[in-house]
């Protein structure tokens, strides 16, 4: 494998740019034995979630890999269930805990909505206790940073990440706009537009992808990346994983950028700004259901 780039975050901390996902990767050993797999083909970013399920699995596997803690990346979030400053401080602990590690390099706030300014405060002082090194949020739109921003969600300290649904139909313009502002890196959900065949159909992409002898997948990660991007592709499959990481042996010229930009929609699958997207995922599932 070529030797992942590393991107430099706002705080200082340096986070590999390509990393490995496990959103819907099914427990009961499938993400154990997944993440044991990505870290021998060579990735150490890990990003989990509480809402993922599989903190604990993902743990096992850090730890079972015989590769240093500290050469690992591994990123989870705070579900909004548990955004009340008590509650907030606490997930911290069980992340810590089922992780099975004494620090995170990345926790997030999972959803932009609720008691966000208790569970930013309780994130800020494990970042300044070294339980976490570095600090974001998630799923947050140009509209929705702008709202928190203006209570001063953000005054004491600056997220160092947002990440959001990108791919090449939904390039997050806007969003990344006032990103830059800020100095803060967008990571990417569904990079690769989470499978969706028009996308791999373009035949820009096609076009791309054979001039290099490579596949689309690489060919959109390659983009993303060059954007500034950092991505984490899923999947379970040995093949594909070492394909999504085989991207930093070519590059795409200035016009084959702009051709890929021209793709934007402007819009994704998942709207955070909608309504009703609140409450429906608050009820959506309880994270302490197997606590």
């Amino acid at each position: 494998m070529n030797k992942t780039p590393i991107f430099q975050l706002n705080d200082g901390n340096r986070i590999p740019a390509l990393g490995f996902g496990v959103f819907q990767v099914p427990t009961e050993g499938a993400t154990y034995n997944a993440v044991l797999k990505a870290i021998d083909l060579g990735y150490r970013h890990i990003d989990t979630a509480v809402a993922y399920f599989n903190e604990e699995e993902v743990g096992r596997a850090v730890k079972d890999s015989g590769v240093a803690r500290e050469e690992i990346w591994i990123t989870s979030k705070m579900w909004l269930q548990d955004y009340a400053y008590e509650d907030a401080k606490q997930a911290i602990e069980t992340s810590l805990s089922k992780l099975g590690v004494d620090y995170l390099d990345l926790y997030l706030l999972h959803q932009p909505y609720g008691k966000l300014s208790e569970a930013w405060k309780a994130m800020v002082e494990a970042k300044a206790a070294g339980k976490i090194r570095s600090i974001g949020v998630s799923n947050m739109t140009s509209t929705l940073w702008t709202k928190w921003q203006q209570q001063g969600l953000f005054d004491e300290m600056r997220p160092s990440v947002n990440q959001v649904e990108f791919n090449p139909y939904f390039q997050q313009k806007e969003l990344r706009k006032l990103m830059a502002e800020n100095q803060v890196i967008l990571e990417a959900w569904g990079p690769l537009g989470q499978g969706n065949v028009e996308l791999f159909n373009e035949s820009a992409l096609q076009r791309i992808a054979n001039k290099y002898n490579k596949n689309v997948g690489q060919v959109i990660l390659r983009f993303e990346h060059q954007e500034g991007i950092i991505v984490f592709p899923k999947s379970v499959h040995k093949e594909r994983m070492q394909s999504n990481q085989d991207i930093f042996d070519f590059e795409l010229t200035s016009d084959e950028m702009d051709s890929i930009r021209s793709l934007d929609r402007g819009q994704g699958r998942h709207n955070p700004d909608a309504a009703g997207v609140e409450e429906m995922l608050l009820s959506a599932f309880d994270v302490h259901k197997q606590d």
